[in-house]
């Protein structure tokens, strides 16, 4: 038992032998679906290309030419017989083009659906951002409807600053008469203040210009008595 661990631990500790393979792995990726397509793709793309068809041909002739003109002895295949060999390659060639040329159409298939697909969902995408925008438009108009339009604004405007203009008027009128009526009852007050001051200036003067002789003429005799009878 120990032995055969021994063993065992001596083959997983050892790298792994490569072992020859007559049929490549699947996963290796050689035959995988994707490279087998592009390179069906590939051919087909070169048999329909004029550099194909030239290279064809030249070799068609040359296969002839030298069956025909060469010796004998260097001939492979014999015109006598109507060019077996040549008439076998290009059947072999056809007979391999013709699959071929139907997985690279298959391809192309999928991916116009693939291509078909994407544009439907494009043009649904699209459909729907216009009928958004269509919308959004009709609101907007529905909105810009509901406003005034700019000659009515303006109507509007012009009238407002005709009153504010008219009340400004007449503010001002009634500042200007009060103004003057002040000044008239200020003049007014002035002059009855003058009036009343003289009124009393002049009543004033003639009481101090009979006294003023009284004094001059100096004691009369009845003070003196008055002045005795209080002492």
């Amino acid at each position: 038992m120990a032995a055969r661990t021994r063993v065992d631990e001596g083959l997983l500790n050892a790298p792994r032998v490569r072992r020859l393979r007559l049929w490549p792995r699947r996963d290796a990726g050689v035959l995988s679906g994707d490279r087998f397509g592009r390179a069906t793709e590939g051919f087909a793309r070169a048999m329909g290309t004029p550099a194909f068809l030239i290279g064809m041909t030249v070799f068609i002739i040359v296969w002839m030419a030298w069956n025909t003109m060469a010796p004998e002895a260097l001939r492979f295949d014999s015109a006598d017989l109507g060019f077996t060999a040549l008439t076998l390659v290009l059947s072999l060639q056809a007979s391999y083009a013709a699959p071929l040329l139907l997985l690279a159409q298959n391809r192309q298939d999928d991916r116009d659906r693939v291509q078909i697909e994407q544009d439907r969902q494009r043009s649904a995408r699209n459909l729907a951002d216009t009928e958004y925008l269509a919308r959004e438009v009709v609101a907007l108009r529905l909105a810009i409807s509901d406003l005034a339009s700019e000659r009515f604004v303006r109507d509007e405007l012009r009238d407002q600053l005709e009153d504010l203009t008219a009340t400004i008027t007449a503010l001002r009128e009634q500042a200007d008469d009060a103004s003057g009526a002040g000044a008239v009852s200020a003049a007014s007050a002035a002059e009855w203040a003058a009036g009343s001051s003289g009124a009393a200036a002049a009543e004033a003067t003639p009481a101090g210009d009979d006294a003023a002789p009284d004094r001059a003429a100096g004691p009369r005799p009845d003070d003196g008595d008055a002045g005795a009878a209080r002492s």
